[in-house]
């Protein structure tokens, strides 16, 4: 991004010191402030500010329904419900034309988003659609919360958790994550707290560590896939430069700083990582660990190597799991009709997001 900032990357320091700089009161920071918490970013629909403060505002950050940008800052671009479950993807455009997928899934208690954290992912994990889109940028912090706010804002209602589990890896854009974590809770803004965010990372080992260090209550997921180095090497490159061992003792660190559970996930492929023998070894890995397993029928999409296991060999795995005393269950699947779910987010061209 340009000097410009993108309005939703502002703190509420930031707009009362912009409101000082242009001579305006006080309470005018908090009128904006106000708009932007609510998922508002778009001027025109700022009635409570006058002209002039809005065309002050167009021309010192990016908005929405403003004249001087070649696109709008954030803007939902198309809209696909599931039949089956009522699970919604939206697709954002940003301010330079990149394209992002947001998943809303509801459940009892609320509903929950998954947001991206970059346009495109570097990891090249071999099971990921997204791996195989090419990478744009990371996000800022503000672009991260838009997901959540605008998305809020769109469906009406409020939003109850987050997981930074859609496209991009969350820990390759550490510094923006930790701002919107900062925005996410802010009691002014959102309000959301720290054990409604989970962060999801293939083992970027030294960010797991800075993230650990900062003692936060947010939750921590871990992509495993994989009960040893041979095959996750196959699956997911990141392996070759952090060994399980590496990741496995920053868990544990994580644990011991936060007394907190940690999840491990595991796409479950057909004949390449779910056998009863891959699970007893899973088993093995993980000894001693206080953990939960979250088990996932692996998502299939065109051009994908890889097959989703059997019920059969899902089944046998997961009870093979919970026989040897395993906190272990089969994530419920949502939304793949349109293909919402983990793995089958891309970053698609500007054109087909307008279809």
């Amino acid at each position: 991004m340009d000097n410009k900032k993108f309005c939703l990357d502002l703190t509420f320091d930031d707009l009362k010191e912009w409101c000082t700089d242009k001579g305006l009161p006080q309470y005018r920071a908090e009128q904006i402030y106000k708009w932007l918490s609510a998922g508002v970013i778009d001027l025109n629909e700022m009635n409570n500010l006058p002209k002039n403060i809005r065309a002050e505002l167009d021309n010192s950050f990016y908005f929405n329904g403003t004249s001087v940008n070649e696109h709008e800052a954030m803007i939902i671009v198309n809209e696909f419900v599931s039949k089956i479950d009522g699970t919604r993807k939206l697709v954002y455009e940003l301010y330079d034309g990149h394209i992002i997928e947001t998943v809303l899934m509801r459940y009892k208690l609320g509903v929950s988003v998954c947001i991206s954290s970059q346009a495109g992912c570097k990891m090249g994990c071999t099971f990921c659609a997204s791996a195989h889109a090419g990478f744009g940028r990371s996000l800022t912090s503000g672009e991260m919360l838009g997901q959540v706010v605008i998305s809020q804002h769109h469906i009406g209602e409020r939003i109850r958790s987050v997981v930074v589990m859609g496209i991009g890896e969350p820990f390759d854009n550490y510094d923006n994550l930790i701002g919107f974590i900062r925005l996410a809770n802010n009691k002014d803004g959102l309000n959301l707290g720290s054990r409604h965010i989970t962060v999801s990372t293939c083992g970027l080992v030294p960010r797991m560590k800075d993230f650990t260090e900062l003692n936060s209550q947010v939750n921590l997921s871990i992509s495993l896939h994989a009960p040893n180095d041979e095959l996750r090497k196959q699956l997911m490159p990141i392996a070759n430069k952090y060994s399980l061992n590496e990741v496995l003792d920053a868990c544990r660190e994580y644990i011991k700083k936060t007394n907190r559970r940690i999840t491990f996930e595991y796409s479950l492929f057909d004949n390449v990582n779910d056998s009863r023998e891959q699970a007893l070894e899973l088993v093995h890995l993980l000894k001693g660990i206080h953990c939960h397993i979250n088990l996932i029928a692996a998502n299939e999409f065109d051009g994908s190597p890889y097959k989703r296991s059997s019920g059969k060999r899902v089944d046998t795995f997961r009870k093979t799991l919970e026989e040897l005393n395993m906190n272990a269950t089969l994530r419920r699947e949502m939304g793949t009709d349109i293909m919402a779910a983990c793995g089958q987010l891309r970053r698609g061209m500007e054109e087909a997001g307008k279809k």
